[in-house]
């Protein structure tokens, strides 16, 4: 799969499934344009990209502040005069119970950045994706389809199956533009997110138990998939839902 010179978007790339999709992105000959809040985490898969393809250009934005959306688009085209692919995966969590009282706080930080921004930046991505006959790869979860056992992570699950719903109606809104959008729903993944728990041991072994595989996958693994739809290869596929869970839906 070459994607020499094309210009790809990956948010969320300072760590975990972004930060590999945008070094599997620049080892197929892609400008990527890394996106992340982290500065050193940024340097460091930037570093990376250097050593396999083009030195991507660094986007310090937080993806939830609409300023800060506009000018991921902004200096992308302005960098490159394009826009071949946007992977949108930037997403959060965070501990949130819907008995306490302070759950819409948490519940609008979640939405703002795992449904809201991805949104937003779509829109703002479409005139320069209808130009190149482009596409969207947007990065939802298996929470999204089955939220068995996720009942202390209600908005996440929530943002995941509205990220998903929005791809599907998004889609069909713009294949006659050429346009393919698609979406991948990751199991457990050895990820950040997962990473800064107190209980990531813990929880990693329940994870595995929750599979049919009784396993979590790698980021690289998720960035393949990624990579795949984001290519020739996958040029009938719209609208469509990947799933790469381990077999957690057929348990």
């Amino acid at each position: 799969m070459s994607f020499e010179n094309k210009v790809v978007i990956v948010t969320g790339s300072s760590s975990g499934i972004g930060a590999s999709t945008a070094i599997e992105f620049a080892k197929e000959g892609a400008q990527v344009v890394l996106v992340g809040r982290n500065e050193a985490k940024l340097k460091n898969v930037l570093e990376q990209c250097e050593k396999v393809g083009k030195k991507p250009l660094v986007v310090k934005a937080d993806v939830s502040n609409d300023d800060d959306a506009r000018i991921i688009i902004n200096k992308t085209i302005e960098h490159f005069e394009k826009l071949d692919v946007l992977v949108n995966n930037a997403g959060t969590d965070e501990e949130h119970d819907i008995l306490k009282d302070d759950f819409m706080e948490s519940h609008d930080r979640i939405m703002n950045i795992n449904l809201r921004a991805p949104v937003y930046i779509t829109h703002l991505a479409i005139p320069y994706l209808i130009k190149s006959k482009g596409n969207i790869i947007n990065v939802a979860s298996v929470v999204g389809i089955v939220t068995g056992g996720f009942e202390d992570s209600t908005s996440y699950c929530i943002s995941k199956a509205g990220i998903s719903h929005f791809s599907r109606s998004v889609a069909l809104k713009l294949a006659p533009y050429g346009i393919r959008v698609n979406i991948v729903s990751p199991g457990p993944v050895y990820t950040d997110i997962l990473n800064h728990s107190s209980q990531k041991d813990v929880m990693y072994e329940q994870f595995k138990l929750a599979t049919a595989l009784k396993r979590v996958s790698e980021p690289k693994e998720i960035a393949d998939l990624i990579l795949f739809l984001a290519s020739d290869k996958a040029k009938g596929i719209t609208g469509s839902n990947f799933v790469a869970d381990n077999g957690i839906l057929v348990k």
